[in-house]
């Protein structure tokens, strides 16, 4: 099998796997898992912790906190101070993996892709493209803006975008929780049936779409997209192996040409592209510098063999 060729590079053999990475991920960022049984959360140190994707802190196997949920909680605070160590996080994140963690890392993510390999008919996203711009206002809006300006007596602001809109929360948290717990269950009322909905309807365009939360609504990807084009991690194509074949702008499931914009806003680093390239031309690249240096340098070992021969 190619997946255990060695002659295939680490891009190859690393989208090959990404599966299995996203498993692990999952598990890592939901590790407590004997709490779903108990119906209790993990309130440890590693809650201080923000996990690179997009969890919830109410899950019950949750090990960390999720950045957007953090981020929230610290600027509807009645006194109000700009979170610069969760801040700091995402920005260090974006600079060194950018959309990467969207691809690997993230679980809700992931479950959006095993919901979409449902055998049903599948649909298009490119005419849909304006959509994309909605999950940056959802960021401005929603993550920061209302919980700064909306805010009750005490002075205090909802987490607008967890509250109303991250499917997340009711998918790890209310759900578990309530399904083991009779108080919990009995409290439940409009605003669960509403996120509910929410949930649901990402459940079922995500079975003929390809992950519509991640395209349209996520801010925690509107965020690291900011950074794709400087991230430490980026994509590569050598054009001295690029054959203008197409089949990594046909096999890519976020609307990409990685011919023409490799560091595209969009790209997740998937590695779909990788994979469909059918002369290793496309490649991922963890390293300072400009295309044109990368390819220089990748085309050194060719020159200096025609030089041996």
């Amino acid at each position: 099998m190619w997946a255990l060729d060695k002659k295939k590079p680490f891009s190859f053999l690393l989208a090959r796997w990404r599966g299995l990475v996203q498993a692990c991920a999952a598990l890592l960022t939901n590790l407590h898992l004997p709490n779903f049984l108990k119906g209790t959360l993990y309130r440890g140190a590693g809650k201080t912790v923000c996990v690179p994707g997009l969890t919830c802190y109410s899950c019950p196997g949750a090990a960390g906190a999720c950045p957007i949920g953090a981020f929230q909680a610290v600027v509807g605070s009645s006194k109000f101070s700009f979170s610069y160590y969760i801040t700091g996080i995402l920005i260090l994140l974006g600079v060194l993996l950018g959309r990467f963690i969207c691809g690997f890392l993230c679980p809700f993510g992931w479950f959006q892709e095993l919901l979409h390999k449902i055998p049903t008919k599948k649909l298009s996203t490119k005419r849909l493209k304006p959509l994309t711009y909605l999950k940056y206002v959802i960021l401005v809006v929603m993550v920061f803006l209302l919980p700064v300006l909306v805010v009750n007596e005490a002075g205090m602001g909802d987490p607008f975008f967890c509250k109303y809109l991250c499917p997340q929360g009711v998918l790890e948290g209310a759900i578990p929780l309530s399904l083991v717990n009779s108080s919990i269950r009995a409290a439940l009322g409009k605003l669960f049936s509403w996120k509910l909905c929410v949930l649901a309807t990402v459940v079922v365009l995500s079975v003929v779409f390809y992950r519509p939360f991640c395209k349209w609504l996520c801010p925690l990807g509107a965020f690291y997209a900011l950074f794709n084009r400087v991230s430490l991690l980026s994509m590569h194509v050598d054009e001295s192996k690029c054959v203008s074949c197409g089949k990594c702008a046909r096999t890519c499931p976020m609307d990409v040409d990685v011919t023409k914009t490799p560091n595209h806003s969009e790209c997740i680093r998937c590695g779909k592209c990788v994979t469909a390239c059918p002369t290793e031309a496309v490649r991922f690249r963890y390293a300072f510098g400009s295309g044109g240096a990368c390819s220089k340098l990748s085309q050194k070992p060719i020159i200096e063999e025609n030089k041996g021969e």
